[in-house]
């Protein structure tokens, strides 16, 4: 027993900082499919969202936009096999008729261009798309209401910088409760740079606003933490910075969105130089990710996405980096296909 207590010891540290979610953004897997890729693991082909759960993971992220090649019907079918495959649901709207992040959140074609009008929209459109995930039997279990809303939403109405939070904070609370209307999923809300503590503050810090968005409408706080576009994206920086999230708002935290290269010229700089650009190097980075988020007060560290893992065609994941993908180019697994047991 004695030579068995350091073992066990050892064991219980690891349960004790396992995160509850351990997931991916595999939006683009039908995409890839119909470009004529299959991935292999051990040299069988099998379905990307089969091989992942497989190796550890357990929560899959959807992107939704209103229209294009991440509509609605799409999402739907791939949350089919999503859920098939055993994971946790993560739908993330963007409330555009594509790509939404810091640089851009287009209102899209047809909506209203007006604050009242916007937040019926939002409200009917947030309504409709959790009902029909629950009409055909794959309820979302965590729903992000925008993606990257760091200045806002629905450009130029919803937009921080020009017309300040409340607007955000409208729509916000009004997407809410139209999802809340039907279902009842977790709520998600992400914001870029999560090791960037000033402008988590500035957000959250004026977003709850009586009559509007309140803080007990959010369950979980997600943010996207890159080594490619910031020198500030350190780690040490991401552990100051979700520890004062956490002590402040005391709120679940997720990692929603992450990735580190395979391959990588040496004109881009990374913000972790010791951490290896290889297949190891993903696992170190993920680890280190982890690390961070078990350690963060009241136990509020909850999850991790990789970000697009198998989107073959596009492989720098639109980073100066060339390859951050945990596949190779003809579909096969690498080793990092592991980071999930590692979460």
């Amino acid at each position: 027993m004695v030579v068995l207590l350091p073992f066990l010891l050892l064991s219980l540290s690891w349960l004790a900082s396992a995160l509850t979610y351990k997931g991916a953004d595999i939006s683009s897997l039908v995409v890839v499919e119909n470009s004529g890729v299959r991935y292999t693991d051990g040299g069988k082909v099998t379905p990307f969202e089969t091989i992942i759960r497989n190796h550890g993971a357990n929560t899959v992220r959807i992107r939704i936009w209103t229209a294009g090649d991440y509509n609605l019907q799409y999402g739907l079918a791939l949350a089919k096999r999503v859920k098939a495959a055993g994971h946790t649901l993560v739908v993330d709207l963007h409330y555009s008729d594509t790509w939404a992040d810091p640089g851009k959140q287009a209102i899209p074609s047809g909506w209203p261009t007006d604050l009242d009008g916007l937040n019926t929209q939002i409200w009917q459109y947030t309504k409709d798309v959790v009902q029909a995930f629950s009409n055909q039997g794959t309820p979302i279990d965590i729903l992000q209401v925008g993606n990257e809303i760091n200045n806002g939403l629905l450009w130029p109405v919803g937009q921080i910088s020009a017309h300040g939070i409340n607007p955000v904070s409208q729509l916000l609370h009004s997407a809410i409760n139209g999802a809340k209307s039907v279902a009842n999923p977790k709520i998600l809300i992400h914001l870029a740079n999560g090791w960037n503590w000033s402008g988590l503050k500035s957000f959250f810090g004026g977003v709850f606003i009586p009559g509007a968005l309140t803080a007990d409408q959010v369950d979980i706080i997600g943010v996207s933490f890159y080594p490619f576009y910031d020198s500030g994206a350190t780690l040490s920086a991401l552990k100051s910075s979700l520890t004062n999230l956490a002590n402040t708002y005391n709120k679940p935290i997720v990692v929603a969105e992450t990735d580190w290269p395979v391959s990588c010229s040496g004109s881009v700089h990374l913000t972790e130089p010791s951490v290896p650009v290889s297949s190891s190097g993903q696992q170190t980075w993920v680890a280190d990710i982890r690390d961070v988020l078990s350690a963060l007060p009241n136990g509020h560290g909850a999850g991790i996405f990789y970000w697009e893992p198998g989107w073959i065609g596009n492989a720098n994941l639109g980073s100066g980096c060339s390859d951050n993908l945990l596949v190779s180019s003809n579909g096969a697994v690498r080793d990092s296909i592991n980071i999930f047991q590692d979460m």
